[in-house]
């Protein structure tokens, strides 16, 4: 490998993906046995979106990021394009579980868009932090900008429903922000603007005011909207100290809904205990702070505010969705970073290590 590649973050993301592989397979064997006829099943899907993600993190370790500088508006224009697309059920692309429209239907795969579209934000908050300067503490040439684009974005999500994405999204875009150097006064109108979508969410979907009515007394509908949580922490009080073992765990036998994507780390408390809980917080901490670490490094601008928002969204997804898990935050369709089975999640978080890669290659100073 080229010499100014950061190894311990390539190291800790590969030991992420083979803590992800065992969990998957854990937590999903006995499900896909029964529903498919095939134990592996969601494991041999990990593995081929593990190795797609890969080769794109190796592709894009070998780019130099700056040329995303003029992609900046090709990948933001696709990614409000097939947020857009994914809303409209007349093209017969879109693919709905239960209310939520988040998937693009092809002959050979399932997409996420709000997955590219994470991404995309923080392609061009970094390129108009970079490009703007000193100006990013105006409001209306530097503030407003920003926020009308990510704003749009961020609806386009809402609409799906995925509310956990748009807080994310939102949450990015303030960090990214801040770290740029926008006046805090103008941050603290974003609750302000962000108010007619948390209205219309809680009003048009009211799934969403359950979830927030379940995480504040799970216990009120302990059959409903408080279930999952509750069978959360069946698992990670069964857990203790060590776990009841790999592959012993019990939560996943259809106690726990998504036992294999958003709550895989109550899977990882339970057999492993909490000592497997606190090597992947170790490991997700490792990998921030390198991600960090190449930010402050890196002398060119748009460099090191690009790596400042890859470390931060994936900082944010592991905080958020550990929050869930935790009964700390109301529930989120979010996933674990590089642990969780989900296809574009894998594949979209391992292309922007890929960048953070090139970046510690290319950005840092000699």
């Amino acid at each position: 490998m080229k010499k100014g590649y950061d190894h311990i973050l390539i190291y800790t993301v590969l030991a992420l993906l083979v803590i992800g592989w065992i969990m998957v397979y854990s937590s999903s064997a006995v499900m896909a046995e029964i529903q498919y006829n095939d134990s592996f099943k969601f494991l041999k899907k990990q593995l081929l979106f593990s190795l797609i993600g890969l080769i794109g993190m190796m592709g894009a370790m070998k780019i130099d990021y700056r040329r995303l500088i003029a992609w900046t508006y090709p990948i933001l224009g696709l990614s409000i394009i097939l947020l857009m697309v994914v809303l409209i059920p007349g093209l017969g692309l879109s693919h709905q579980v239960g209310v939520a429209k988040r998937w693009l239907m092809t002959p050979w795969f399932t997409f996420q868009p709000s997955e590219l579209s994470k991404l995309a934000l923080v392609i061009f908050v970094a390129y108009s932090l970079a490009k703007k300067g000193d100006k990013i503490k105006e409001f209306f040439l530097g503030f407003v900008p920003v926020i009308a684009i990510s704003g749009i974005m961020i609806l386009l999500v809402i609409l799906e429903p995925d509310m956990g994405t748009a807080i994310l999204m939102g949450l990015l875009t303030m960090v990214l922000l801040f770290v740029g150097g926008t006046r805090f006064s103008y941050l603290l109108t974003v609750p302000l603007i962000a108010a007619p979508g948390i209205y219309l969410f809680i009003t048009h979907f009211q799934y969403g005011y359950r979830r927030l009515m379940a995480f504040l007394n799970p216990w009120q509908d302990m059959h409903g909207m408080g279930f999952q949580i509750i069978q959360s922490f069946v698992a990670l009080g069964s857990g203790g100290l060590w776990g009841v073992g790999l592959g012993d765990g019990k939560q996943k036998l259809f106690f726990l809904p998504a036992a294999h994507t958003d709550f895989i780390l109550a899977i990882v408390g339970e057999e492993m205990g909490f000592i497997g809980i606190m090597v992947a917080i170790i490991l997700f901490t490792l990998l921030i702070w390198r991600g960090i670490k190449i930010a402050l490094k890196t002398e060119d601008t748009f460099g090191a505010h690009l790596a400042m928002g890859i470390t931060s969204l994936i900082a944010l997804q592991v905080i958020i969705n550990m929050g869930v898990v935790l009964g700390l935050l109301p529930t989120k369709g979010l996933t674990l970073p590089f642990i969780s089975y989900g296809g574009t999640s894998v594949v979209m978080n391992l292309v922007g290590v890929g960048i953070l890669l090139n970046i510690s290659a290319k950005g840092a100073g000699r």
